[in-house]
């Protein structure tokens, strides 16, 4: 099937859903300038004193912070990006109520700036952030204006500042799980983009979708090729910008 003719199965897919689920991951953001962690220029084979899935656990947070922000502020914290065609489409599906709810494994927060409202975290967010000590909030434009001072410190207190996001050896948050579940499930067409399926748990959440069709849009092969109804390896942006709703 060419390009052309899995956008016409796509479109169809669409027209016929009442209720679609869109699951997402890094590859969705590589179009607004946001590196990946496993392709080739990825976050995962770039040259660190520490391999980024060291720099992003739990322990190494907490004994070398600073080691922790240099990395962060660098690769995670980027001040200027904004949604790409993929992230407006999603929300035009939604506002158009085709559309019930995004789940990303991004931290960036791109799907809310580009209008989407109900979107679900799986793995948190650079733009909330708190005090370890009194837990006042901070946002992302707080963290980066202190990010000369290594760590930043609670301007209340002074305690250390820890960003929302789940590093390795901590878990998800448990009401996000039960309400991606709960989405898949619920839903009649799946569209899963950007994502290689490797990171459990969120990738064995498609293991509830019990409804009629579910879409690939992914540069290379997932693990997971084999349950689409349709695999689309072409730039994801691109794609839904073609969708029309």
């Amino acid at each position: 099937m060419n390009y052309e003719d899995q956008i016409s199965t796509l479109q169809k897919y669409v027209d016929e859903a009442e209720s679609i689920v869109f699951f997402g991951g890094a590859g969705v953001s590589t179009e607004s300038g946001v590196p990946d962690f496993r392709s080739v220029d990825g976050l995962y084979n770039q040259k660190y004193k520490y391999p980024p899935e060291q720099i992003l656990s739990h322990t190494f947070y907490m004994y070398q912070k600073e080691e922790f922000y240099r990395y962060y502020f660098d690769k995670l914290l980027v001040p200027g990006i904004r949604p790409n065609k993929a992230h407006y489409k999603l929300a035009e599906m939604e506002k158009r109520g085709k559309l019930k709810a995004v789940i990303t494994q991004n931290i960036d927060g791109l799907h809310q700036l580009a209008g989407s409202k109900e979107v679900y975290e799986l793995h948190g967010s650079v733009h909330r952030n708190y005090c370890e000590r009194c837990h006042s909030f901070y946002d992302g434009e707080y963290m980066i204006a202190h990010k000369d001072e290594l760590v930043p410190k609670c301007s209340k207190c002074g305690g250390d500042i820890k960003p929302d996001v789940v590093l390795y050896e901590e878990g998800l948050d448990n009401e996000t799980i039960t309400k991606s579940i709960m989405a898949i499930s619920q839903a009649d067409l799946l569209i899963v983009g950007g994502t290689s399926l490797t990171v459990y748990p969120a990738a064995g959440f498609l293991d509830y979708f019990r409804g009629r069709h579910m879409v690939l849009i992914n540069k290379s092969e997932t693990s997971r090729d084999s349950m689409a109804d349709l695999i689309i390896k072409e730039a994801i942006g691109e794609t839904l910008d073609r969708i029309k709703v």
